[in-house]
This record gives C-alpha cells, structure tokens and sequence, in this order.
C-alpha cells in the first residue's frame, strides 16, 4: 500500500530533467538525424534488400524496412536485390509497429505522367500481361492497365489468346485517352517497320513464275493467304487446283508449308497472285488421246447451273451437260430437275475440242429417240393418255411420253361446253386421253384431240332442243352480256341480258334454275340462243289469245233490233200521236200509187218494182 502511494507521488517531470533523461533524449535526436525524413502518402525511393516468392523488402532510410507484396513487381520478372524502386508510403507504423509501403501505389501515382511521355516520345515500354477480354487482352504498363487488341498481338493472325497470358512482352504506346485515362498499346507496331524493310527486299527479288515455300497462314471461302517469311501472297481459290474446289481447307491446312509459284505482283501495293495448281501438269495433257466423239464417259457432277451441269469425266478435266441434251422433252426445265451435284452418271461425248479445252456431253443419246417411229406408235386416230405440262390461251400442252409431246386445241376440248381458257377443263399434272389428229415429224410435234373420244353430239342435240322447245337450266356464270347456262346431256347455251329477266323484277343469280325457251340452235356453230323472258310474257298472252280463239270459232247469231223508245211505257202516248200523224201521208202515198198503175205497162214495171220494195221498207215504220 505504501509503495502504491510512493509511485503516485513521483515526480515524473523532474526525472525526464535528470541527467540521464537528458542524456536519452540526446540519443534519441542522434538517431532520428540518421533516418530518411518521410511522411504518409508519399512517393520515396528505396532498395530492394531482399526477395522471395512472397513478398520484397525494402530500405527507404526509415527506422524500420517495408514490406511489399511480389505481385506488384510481375512486370519486372527481372527484379534482383540492389534495385532502387519507388514505394509509396501508406503508413509509417502499422498496429505491428511495421512500415506500410506499396510499390503499386507509387508506379500509379507516376504512370499516367510517364505513359503520355512515353507515348510522346514513341518509346518502348515493358508489360505484363494480366489476363483476356473481349476482343483482346489487359497489359499492365507502367503501373497503369492497358488495352492490346488481338490484331495488334502479332502481325499474323492469332488463334489463341490464352497462350499470352502470363507473359511479359515490350510494346509501344499507339493511343491515349486523358478524358477517360485509357491507354491502348501494340506489340506488332514493334515489329511492322523491321517487316516492312524485309517485305522490301522480299518483292524487290520476287519474279513471275519463281516457285517458293511458305507457310498456309490464314484461309477464306475466296482463297489461301501464303506467308512467304515476312511478306504475305494470296492463291485464289480457282489457282488451288485443276478440278473444282468448293472449300479450300479440303486442299491445304493452316500452318502447312508447301510450295507456290509467283503469278503476278504488284510493288506498290504489295499484292502477290500465287499458284499452287500451276506446279501440276494440266489433266488435259494427259487425257486418253484415243477420246472421240461418240464414246461413252463416267463422271461425277461437281456444279449445277439452271442451263446444265458441269460433270468431271478425269481429274480437272470437265465436261458441260447442257439441260436440252439430258432428256428428249422438249418441255423447257431446269437442269435440277434431272441431276444433283455429287452425281455419278454416263454421257456420250457430243463435242470434243482439245486445244480450247472443251466437251460438251449428253444423257439422252444414251436412249433411244422417240420420234424415230412415232407414226407407227402414234398413228392418227390412235387413243392414248397424256400428262398436262402446260397450259396457253390457245390449248394444253400434254407430253405422252418422255420426248413425245402433243398440243390439245381448246376447241378440240370439249363438243358442247364453251371453254374460255385451258385451266377451265383440265389442271397441269393431271392425266388426259387424247385421239392422235395430226403427226408433225419434222418438227416433233402431234395435233391431239379430247372430244374426239366422242361422236359429235349435236346432229342428235337439235332433236331435243330445237326452237321453241322449254328446257330448264342453271346459271353457271353471268356477265354484262348474259349468262351462260347449263342444260341436260352436258350442254351449255347463252341467254342475253335482256332475255334473263325475270317476271317478278328481281336480278338473275349464279346457281339460279330456270325455265328457258330455245330461240335459235344453230348446228354449224354449235349454238344455243336461250330467253327466260319468252316462257312468262307468252304465258301472260294466253288467255287473251284463247278467247280470240273461242270468239272465231262461235256461229253467229241473228241480229236483235235494238230496244226503241216505243217500247217503254213512258213514252206509248207519244208514238200513238206520231203514228195518227203519219195515216194521212200513207193515204196521199197509195193514192198516188193507183194513178201510176193505171199508166203504160212498160213504164210501170221499173217503177211497180221500186215501189213495191219502197212500200215493204214502209210497212213496218207504217206499222
């Protein structure tokens, strides 16, 4: 307890002042004279003193060294101890009491100063590659990351970038960005002046038809690139082989050496045409010099055009099957109608021209020509079927067999229905017979015939619709001028506008059924007039004509006087004082009668006569 008391009373301040204080304090000032005046957050430079997997010591002239991981020298694999590198203070004292510094810090700190002066002054600069992103990879440069293109690896193309990952290469600065901070550097910039001096040199000795090594470096569907050992030459795709090459990797590989042959170049722009087919003698120099027209070939098909197909008869040697000699028909089609690439076939040579370096072949001479005896297969008058190949405003085009084609007259279509166009009766591909009419041999051709099949119908036709026959028929189709209209047995007529009208006004229809008066049948022209409007009108004039006809076939009666006014009752007085008046001129009348009488015979007789009938005409009105 009393010690406790002791410590608590102690003059502290009076001990620092002691001698021996002052002595530790000037010890202290002694040592700190010696060490590096540093502070946090800055950029000192200090010695490597020692290395291992993990991590280097540093000396910065502090009281104690710092401690910097391994990872942040990778781009400078040749690091040894005595190399003076720039650390960048995080903290003069950790919670250990140890000294925190960081190389990284300090190269990022600088970089960005050193990359544009870098960039500036076009210098090569030393860079770790990290690791790949699209479309190239990160390079640490300078402290900084860096962009590298995957074209700007190499001067050829590179396939793999995995491969660079890890490594530590020189590039040169090509482009900086101070708004964003990005940096973009090359590798080929290094190494494209030394190629362009030796590409010099290259095509300074480079002449037509000099045959060199070189190395496949890339391959396109259009051809080869050669690298010829630091310039680069393209073979063409035709320049690959003597046959037809449609893929070029099944002739050569990348990275395969093989030898080509200078075709053309061009200096100024550094384009060199190569050969590799060209070191090869041509196939038709060694074709069977025994070949001639008329001999049979095996070949395979390696192209297809609409006009014909290309058949490889030997290696590199071709012959042209033109689509009119793969078949007799002279129905126009394409030539992949008959045959596809990959084909193996027979042909007979049909032209063989060894200095222009063509054949032409064909497949149907391999059968025999139709026509040779189409009189005697297809006599006239023979029945066949045919198949529908094509249709014109004028017939169908039917081929009987292959090579033997005919063409069907719309009018020889059908006897009774009346046919605008082809397509109205029969359908392309459908199966039709057909009478012969008509052989043209020269020109390989037959007149055919559908309704020959059957007798001509209309001799019988006019019995059952002469004029003024009813008939009843359905409207098929209908146009400005009329309709056309379906009767028995097949047969069609033509009804008028006019005629179609109907009694109860309404409009005539497709599919309406109607009674119809024949009003001309015209045999010659196989013609059919029809009115609708003739079967009700003449029904409505019926029964006015059959009382005319009632009224001239009754007898005739004998005439009734007309009623009178003396017949009425109102008017009896009347006509008895008319008749009182008449009795004295009926007397006057008689007497004068008898004084005549009594003159010569000869005279009265004329006279008796005329009076006689003057007196029968007054005796009823005396009456």
């Amino acid at each position: 307890m009393a010690e406790n008391l002791s410590l608590q009373n102690f003059d502290w301040d009076a001990y620092e002042k002691s001698s021996k204080g002052e002595k530790n304090e000037e010890l202290i000032n002694k040592y700190d004279a010696t060490l590096s005046a540093i502070k946090d957050n800055e950029v000192v430079e200090g010695t490597v003193i020692s290395i291992n997997k993990r991590e280097v010591v540093v000396n910065v002239g502090y009281k104690s060294d710092g401690i910097v991981p391994a990872a942040e020298f990778r781009y400078n694999p040749d690091l040894k101890v005595g190399d003076k590198v720039e650390v960048y203070i995080e903290s003069q004292e950790d919670k250990k009491g140890q000294l925190v510094l960081s190389h990284k810090e300090a190269r990022a700190s600088r970089a960005w100063d050193r990359v544009n002066e870098a960039c500036e002054k076009e210098e090569i600069v030393t860079g770790y590659i990290k690791c790949r992103t699209k479309g190239g990879m990160i390079v640490d440069v300078l402290g900084m990351e860096a962009f590298l293109p995957g074209s700007q690896i190499d001067v050829k193309p590179i396939r793999d970038y995995d491969v660079f990952v890890g490594k530590t290469m020189e590039f040169k600065i090509v482009k900086v960005n101070n708004e964003f901070r990005n940096v973009v550097v090359s590798h080929k910039a290094l190494i494209e002046a030394e190629l362009e001096a030796q590409k010099k040199e290259i095509v300074s000795k480079l002449e037509k038809g000099q045959v060199l090594e070189g190395t496949v470096k890339n391959i396109t569907n259009y051809g080869v690139f050669i690298d010829l050992g630091g310039v680069d030459g393209l073979i063409h795709i035709t320049d690959l082989s003597w046959g037809r090459v449609t893929d070029p990797k099944e002739i050569v590989q990348i990275d395969q050496k093989i030898n080509v042959v200078i075709l053309d170049f061009d200096e100024d722009k550094k384009r060199i045409a190569l050969g590799l087919k060209q070191l090869t003698p041509h196939p038709w120099d060694a074709l069977d010099p025994n070949l001639k027209v008329g001999d049979k070939v095996h070949g395979k098909v390696v192209v297809m055009a609409d006009y014909g197909a290309f058949v490889e008869v030997a290696d590199g040697v071709e012959g042209l099957v033109h689509v009119s000699e793969m078949s007799w028909s002279q129905h126009l089609r394409s030539a992949n109608d008959f045959l596809k690439v990959g084909d193996e076939i027979d042909a007979v040579i049909l032209t063989l021209d060894r200095e222009e370096r063509k054949m032409s072949l064909g497949i149907k001479q391999l059968k025999a020509d139709p026509w040779e005896n189409v009189e005697v297969k297809y006599a006239v008058g023979s029945r066949h079927f045919a198949k529908v190949r094509n249709f014109t405003n004028f017939g169908v085009f039917v081929e009987i067999e292959e090579g033997v084609e005919g063409l069907i007259h719309i009018s020889d279509l059908s006897w009774t229905k009346k046919i605008k166009h082809p397509n109205e009766f029969t359908s392309i591909g459908a199966e039709i017979e057909v009478v012969v009419l008509e052989i043209d041999k020269e020109n390989r051709r037959l007149s055919l015939g559908h309704k020959q099949l059957e007798q001509n119908p209309w001799e019988e036709l006019e019995a059952k619709f002469g004029v003024d026959t009813l008939v009843e028929g359905k409207i098929t189709s209908l146009n400005d001028k009329g309709a056309i209209v379906a009767l028995e047995d097949g047969v069609e007529g033509f009804c008028t506008a006019r005629h179609l009208a109907k009694e109860d006004k309404s409009a005539a229809a497709v599919g309406d059924t109607l009674e119809f008066k024949v009003i001309e049948f015209n045999r010659e022209a196989k013609r059919i007039l029809l009115s609708h409007l003739r079967t009700w009108e003449e029904r409505k004039e019926e029964p006015k004509k059959e009382a005319k006809a009632k009224k001239e076939a009754a007898p005739e009666l004998p005439k009734v006087e007309k009623t009178t006014l003396g017949d009425l009752s109102a008017l009896a007085d009347l006509k008895a004082n008319l008749e009182a008046e008449a009795k004295p001129a009926k007397a006057a009348k008689a007497a004068k009668a008898e004084a005549k009488a009594e003159a010569p015979a000869e005279e009265e007789k004329p006279k008796a006569k005329r009076a006689s009938k003057k007196n029968a005409a007054e005796e009823p009105a005396a009456e």
